[in-house]
């Protein structure tokens, strides 16, 4: 039977109990009693009280198979933020754990200099938790964030430092296109919390100046038909401006003409909705001077209406 450290027992043999103050070995413990004299004694000749513990010594840390140290994982920790499926306005923060520690882990805001507790807890070992929930469209008004992570494990390894990550989160981190969460199984954003520095490699860097310029990429040839509604375009479309929408909408429009004037297509097609009409006269006056372009008329009218135009390419 193992002990722990603080675990109130009783002997086997005669009318005494305390609580185990030294573990000496498997085979052998200490135990102080209302006297304060520790008396050492073979494990096997006391036996556990149950409900009872040394005040501020219980183990809180849910058990944990143990796992192969060539199998330890010390690397992992994510931060995910995945939009609500009823709600896309509505982000929810998870705190991801990869690795094989079981990661004691608190979340706390700063705004204005106040600072305030949103999560602590223990998050064990390939699991998830959710931390905390915001609306992207307050993300000009988010606190801070801070997020301290230490690492255990009952294993002797060797122990990363305690984590310590802060961040004040702009839209720009959350301009990429939503990954895979394959925890969560859901798409979001991904951030690695514990991602190691990148070296860099003073040879390499001093290499990468002499090598030759690398060939322009092909250009891909677009589709028949391209959508420029913003959601297809931009997954952070809920907190662009409509002026940062018209910009991101005409580059996908100028990038696909060009593409299609290179592959040499008869005719392409923009779907750019009705609207208040900007996004159409912005495309028109675009075409109507572009040397290319031999004429454009509304598309498939009877399905868009007035909101697609078709180029015909010269």
């Amino acid at each position: 039977m193992k002990f722990k450290l603080g675990e109130f027992v009783r002997f086997v043999d005669e009318k005494r109990e305390g609580y185990i103050t030294t573990i000496f070995d498997e085979t052998m413990i200490g135990v102080t009693g209302d006297d304060d004299f520790e008396i050492p004694v073979p494990a096997n000749k006391v036996t556990r009280v149950y409900g009872q513990m040394y005040e501020g010594v219980e183990d809180q840390a849910p058990q944990v198979k143990e796992i192969p140290l060539a199998e330890f994982k010390n690397t992992g920790v994510y931060l995910a933020m995945i939009s609500d499926p009823n709600k896309g306005s509505v982000l929810h923060f998870h705190l991801l754990n990869e690795t094989s520690f079981q990661l004691l882990l608190t979340l706390s805001t700063e705004k204005s200099g106040a600072v305030k507790g949103h999560f602590s807890g223990i998050v064990a070992p390939n699991t998830s938790v959710k931390v905390y929930s915001a609306s992207l469209t307050d993300l000009n008004i988010w606190p801070s964030f801070s997020i301290q992570v230490l690492y255990y494990s009952t294993q002797e390894v060797t122990r990363p430092e305690p984590l310590i990550f802060k961040e004040k989160f702009k839209a720009k981190d959350f301009s990429g296109a939503k990954k895979q969460v394959p925890m969560l199984k859901q798409q979001g954003w991904l951030l690695q919390l514990d991602e190691e520095e990148i070296k860099i490699d003073a040879e390499k860097l001093k290499e990468s100046f002499f090598k030759p310029t690398e060939e322009k990429k092909e250009i891909d040839k677009p589709q028949h038909e391209v959508d420029l509604h913003i959601e297809k375009l931009r997954d952070d479309h809920q907190f662009l401006s409509n002026r940062e929408i018209l910009r991101i909408q005409m580059e996908h429009f100028k990038k696909s003409l060009d593409a299609a004037i290179v592959h040499k297509l008869p005719s392409i097609i923009f779907i750019h909705g009705v609207g208040n009409g900007t996004l159409r006269h912005e495309i028109h006056k675009a075409v109507s001077k572009h040397q290319q372009v031999k004429t454009f008329m509304d598309a498939y009218k009877d399905r868009y209406g007035y909101g697609a135009t078709e180029v015909i390419l010269k």
